[in-house]
């Protein structure tokens, strides 16, 4: 199976206030985002991650190692490290924009410019958190995995599929 989550900010304790999450406390928010992440994810499964996984690198490696699949990232604005660092630990990083053209998709961390989707692609991104687009972009063309977007677990492929299909 194949899997899409942005925006988990494991271990960052302001995104509980700034985005309204539905958790006490940060020890609180990681446990259940691990749970849900392994609720579905399994050892053999892909997840690319868009962006923003954690504020605490000095953890990263012991975190991936709790998380199920095999992990792409692209980075966001909050990942700050080499290549090579995320590599290291077990994340495999991708171009800032993918395309995954056996479903025409591209992803991005942020939401990316209508003339930059290629035609019949949807831009699979995150960073806006709860947020809507605003009136610049496309909501046809764009799906956000922003956690609080996908109830705070990762979002199956078929799912998006079955979006695009509309």
């Amino acid at each position: 199976m194949i899997y899409f989550i942005s925006d988990t900010h494991f271990s960052h304790s302001n995104i509980i206030k700034y985005c309204n999450r539905p958790f006490n406390n940060v020890d609180i928010m990681n446990e259940a985002l691990i749970n849900n992440w392994n609720s579905i994810v399994n050892k053999n499964d892909i997840v690319y991650h868009l962006g923003d996984f954690t504020i605490d690198y000095d953890n990263l490696g012991e975190l991936v190692k709790k998380l199920n699949g095999k992990i792409y990232l692209i980075r966001g604005n909050h990942e700050g490290k080499s290549i090579k660092f995320y590599n290291e630990i077990g994340l495999k990083v991708l171009p800032s924009k993918t395309k995954l053209d056996e479903y025409n998709f591209i992803l991005s961390h942020k939401p990316l410019d209508n003339n930059l989707i290629p035609d019949d692609y949807i831009n699979i991104h995150g960073h806006i958190h709860n947020n809507d687009l605003d009136n610049k972009f496309n909501s046809d063309n764009h799906y956000c995995v922003s956690i609080e977007k996908i109830n705070y677990m990762p979002i199956a492929l078929e799912v998006l599929l079955s979006r695009k299909a509309k």
